[in-house]
This record gives structure tokens, sequence and C-alpha cells, in this order.
């Protein structure tokens, strides 16, 4: 971690390799136990270059850990029953523990048809029906990589949000809505700000803690928060001069207590989050293989 003046800079690296330790610990014993490696499955559809390379990051975090991580590629033109065969299959082999569909598909293929087709039990990205329905419950399995990777952040700085006005612009199921959630849960007030919304000035600047995933390079600037605001950017994109998020980074850290970069911030805890996941899934596993033996 950084320090500008008073403005804490998050090392995302740093604390994505305190999880990754942990989770090289747990792959080691659990390794011992099964007698083989756990095993992740990605499925990737098309030649989305930005979905290659993260999921290319994420096998190199696997590879890191001691997770056997495979790949399934598919043409762009991919039917929804091709796919989902394969998926129902990877639900039904035991050799493998967690599956990952990699996220944007084709026009033509319903993201959320397809994600129903893993079983839950192997949802390592947590974006099923019945992993969403524990969430809301209170009751969390496999929860969304990047939410959960937000929380790690927020724990690791010892943010209190018991009381806290946490405002999160995005409200997608990948994003926002299990962010939001996993911050009732903390007992913190929760508003979800999205692109309908108007008058964000109004809404950002009463958070005292900020967490943006719009997409919209500079659309956070040191007028639209208050003074010592947490400010968390998930967003990724890609412009001429290089990699940003939503916040105008050298403007809100002279205004911030605490401000993730990027890249280096949330992206590299989300990878170490999915690992995590992975353990998760192979440890109940696992507690099922014993059941049933």
């Amino acid at each position: 971690m950084q320090q500008t003046n008073s403005t804490q800079i998050v090392s995302g690296k740093d604390i994505a390799q305190q999880i990754k330790n942990q989770v090289k610990t747990d792959v080691e014993s659990i390794t011992k136990q099964l007698k083989r490696k756990p095993q992740v499955k990605s499925f990737i559809v098309g030649d989305n270059k930005e979905s290659k390379l993260y999921l290319k990051l994420r096998n190199k975090a696997c590879f890191e850990v001691g997770i056997k991580a495979v790949q399934h590629e598919f043409s762009e033109a991919v039917t929804f029953r091709e796919l989902a065969n394969e998926i129902e299959k990877t639900n039904s082999d035991d050799q493998v523990d967690g599956i990952f569909v990699q996220l944007p598909l084709p026009k033509h293929l319903d993201a959320q048809k397809v994600l129903s087709c893993i079983h839950p039990s192997k949802d390592v990205e947590g974006f099923t029906a019945k992993n969403m329905g524990r969430l809301v419950n209170n009751d969390p399995f496999l929860v969304p990589c990047t939410p959960q990777a937000v929380m790690h952040i927020l724990n690791h700085h010892q943010i209190p949000l018991k009381g806290s006005h946490v405002v999160i612009i995005n409200h997608s199921t990948v994003v926002g809505k299990p962010l939001a959630l996993l911050c009732l849960h903390e007992n913190a007030t929760v508003s979800v700000a999205h692109v309908f919304t108007t008058n964000l000035k109004a809404i950002t600047s009463q958070a005292d803690v900020l967490i943006t995933a719009a997409g919209v390079p500079n659309l956070i600037t040191k007028e639209m928060i208050k003074k010592d605001a947490v400010i968390i950017d998930v967003a990724i994109v890609k412009t001429e001069k290089g990699i940003t998020g939503d916040v105008d980074f050298k403007q809100v850290k002279e205004k911030a207590s605490l401000i993730t970069p990027v890249p280096g911030g949330v992206g590299p805890v989300t990878i170490a989050s999915a690992l995590q996941n992975i353990m998760k899934a192979t440890n109940a596993s696992l507690k099922v293989k014993y059941i049933n033996e």
C-alpha cells in the first residue's frame, strides 16, 4: 500500500498475494486428500482479445497455486445446445471441481441461460440462481468474484461498513446487485446508481464509500465526492492513453482517504477471489465424496 499525503493507495497485488498464499496452502492439503490437484474448466466462445487475456491471467494464477486449469474453446458460431451439452458433461465429471463461462458471449447466446446450465456446486463465479439466492438469504456459498474482491479490499483496510453510506454505480448481476447485498449484510446503508440515474453528483457526494463500475473514464471527479471518502474503482477501460477506470485518479486521490488505482487495484484481487471460489467448490465436492462413501 502506498500513501500520498493522508490518502492510502490500495495495492491490489499485495492483497491478492496474501489470498494466493493461503489458497496455495489449502491446495497442497486437499491435493493429498483427493490424490489429484483441484481442477477448473473454462469455456470461452469466439476470439475476444480481452476475454482471452483475462483467461490467460486466471490460468496463470491457478498454476501458481497448484490448481489445474483447462479450457474448451468454441467458435463464435457455436449453438446454445452445443455449449450446454459440454457444460452438462463437465457437471458430471468428478475430476472437475469448478466451471467458468467466460463473458461476454456472442449476442445469439443468452448469457443467463448458458450460466444456468452450470451445476451450482461448480458455479465458481456465483452467477446461478441458487448461488444468488443464497447470497440474498445471507447464506453465501460461491459469491461473484468482483464483489468478493471489493469486500476483501475493504476488510483488509478495516473500512467499517456498519452505518456507513455506500454508493454503488452499477446494477448488474455481475457487480452491483451482489455487492449491494454484501454491503447490506454488513449493515451499511446502500444506494445503487446506474445509467438512468439523474443528478449523480447529489448521490455520490453523500457516499462514505463510493464503488464505481460504469466503464466511463473520468466519470467521477473530485467535485463529486466528499472529503475523506473511500473510493473503489472497479472499471477497466481502454483509452488512447492506456488503461483507466471511472475515476479521475489524479484529482480524486487528493480528496479521498483511500483509493484503488486502475490497473493494479481491484483486478488482481478479483482473480485471487476466483481461486478462493475454486477451493470452496473443491472442498464442497470432497465433503460430498466422504458422505457418499
